[in-house]
């Protein structure tokens, strides 16, 4: 007799449809008979509860979150010729040690990729990378390098891992529910909410969890595993694709997989003991104008008649505070009237939100205003910051070529650096009376006396040619990443240009 038949004889005049309906949930719980998708059975047949370390390793491509050349792009690509991720689910602690080098996308000019090395490290509420000192040579030795802001994240991964998510299901009262493709399994931990699907193999297909970006806010995390295969006696997917704001950051084709491995990660000494409060220094260019250094981030305040003009608010609302307090202090009893966004990369437009707070307009290339009017709607439930708080309306004053703020002692002109393939909406600050330029990424210097790069950096020439171009007599340059102030031969001795040819005029 048919499934159909059975229940029309046992519920009469019931319409086909819901019969129909009725069947084919029979029919799919029959077909997973006694190995119906679970939390349970799923734990059972990934073995996760016998797992107290993982390791995988692969290739496949890694993409830098952040950091695309235009508001529309994805992130862009870097190729991963090796991954190993090391997983210690009872500390939490995790160790990915990757070697990636960028891709070169068609029509954009990049510096001549270089194989990169960065081992990234989190052990309960301590996050690391070890990596060569600022402005030291490649291949000297690495130090741990505090990294505060990544502990949430690179915790989510270990949570986000198929065994790893069941387990902290197991650990955290999840709640099931059938869906079409399995069961939904969700949970909170900490501050964090995962969502994942068991398959009707029992296999964890799809996991979701939400991280704060100082950009972005509520950020989807997107973990999407497939061809599960059988490694040492442990299934695992032989592919992992990760999003993360809409784009992928990681695509990996798994080789290896070893259960229980050895897993014992640290907390270097060093950073037992590490200062990791935000400092701001004050340097004063000219009178008036004062570079903020602080870590690997710095910013400009200049001081007009009426106002002060800061120039980049980079990393996150806790460095833009430090800033705000430091700026206050050196010229008190004056508004932050405008501050100035050399490009919408994360690391330069993480503290922005707090200036819209702060009252500040946000000076900014045009095709960045409408992204951050989008961006800037997203929820920040998980840190609210300021603006979550109050919301304010973000005040713009936008140009696509030049826009001047003027002042009789300091005004300000600001610059779209044309061509530079590192950004589209790309600007530099300069300061035609104290002939001092800003910018930030364009060119990095080096530490004093640490020798010449061996290649010449095409965002670096480029913004030789735009000060050529501009007619910008430059005495000083503040950039806004690396360890000092800089001057024009600097940057003609980086592109190879010899001082008895050089001008600068």
């Amino acid at each position: 007799m048919s499934v159909i038949t059975t229940i029309t004889s046992k519920t009469g005049g019931l319409k086909l449809r819901q019969l129909t309906a009725i069947a084919l949930a029979v029919a799919s719980f029959s077909a997973w008979g006694q190995d119906a998708p679970s939390l349970a059975a799923s734990t059972e047949v990934l073995g996760a509860t016998q797992l107290k370390s993982i390791e995988f390793s692969g290739a496949g491509h890694w993409y830098q979150f952040g950091q695309a050349p235009n508001p529309s792009s994805s992130w862009p690509q870097f190729n991963v010729s090796s991954y190993k991720a090391t997983i210690n689910f009872e500390a939490p602690a995790e160790r990915v040690q990757i070697t990636r080098k960028q891709a070169v996308e068609p029509k954009r000019v990049r510096p001549v990729p270089v194989e990169q090395k960065p081992d990234q490290y989190v052990s309960g509420n301590t996050a690391w990378n070890l990596a060569p000192a600022a402005g030291a040579a490649p291949d000297s030795a690495p130090v741990a390098q505090p990294q505060v802001a990544a502990v949430e994240e690179r915790v989510s991964e270990i949570w986000a891992t198929p065994q790893g998510f069941l387990k902290a299901a197991q650990a955290n009262n999840a709640t099931s529910k059938k869906v079409k493709k399995g069961v939904e399994v969700s949970f909170t931990q900490g501050k964090n909410k995962y969502v994942g699907i068991i398959n009707a193999k029992n296999e964890v297909s799809n996991v979701k969890t939400w991280i704060d970006s100082p950009v972005l806010g509520d950020t989807l995390v997107e973990y999407s595993y497939s061809d599960y295969k059988d490694y040492s006696g442990i299934s695992f997917p032989s592919n992992i694709l990760r999003k993360q704001g809409g784009y992928p950051v990681l695509a990996l084709a798994v080789k290896s997989v070893t259960p229980n491995a050895e897993a014992n990660i640290t907390v270097p000494a060093e950073l037992s003991q590490a200062d990791t409060s935000i400092k701001v220094t004050s340097d004063p260019l000219v009178p008036g104008v004062f570079y903020l250094k602080g870590g690997t981030h710095h910013s400009v305040a200049i001081e007009q008649a009426n106002q002060i003009i800061l120039v980049e608010a980079p990393l996150n609302e806790a460095r833009s505070e430090a800033v705000i307090a430091k700026v206050k202090e050196i010229i008190p009893n004056k508004p932050i009237t405008f501050l100035v966004n050399t490009h919408h990369h994360f690391d330069h437009s993480g503290g922005l939100r707090t200036y819209v707070d702060e009252g500040a307009t946000i000076v900014t290339h045009k095709l960045n205003e409408p992204y951050y009017k989008k961006i800037w709607a997203n929820a920040h439930t998980l840190s609210p910051d300021r603006l979550a708080a109050s919301h304010k309306p973000a005040k713009f004053k936008t140009f696509s070529d030049k826009l001047v703020l003027p002042d009789a002692a300091h005004p300000v002109e600001i610059y779209t650096i044309a061509g530079n393939t590192h950004n589209d909406a790309f600007a530099l600050v300069y300061l035609p009376n104290d002939k001092v330029l800003v910018e930030a990424d364009a060119y990095t210097p080096p530490a004093a006396g640490a020798p010449l790069p061996t290649s010449v950096n095409p965002y670096t020439a480029n913004l030789y040619d735009n000060i050529k171009r501009l007619k910008l007599n430059v005495e000083q340059i503040a950039a806004l990443h690396g360890p000092r102030v800089t001057k024009l031969e600097d940057i003609e001795a980086a592109i190879g240009i010899k001082p008895q040819t050089a001008s600068n005029n």
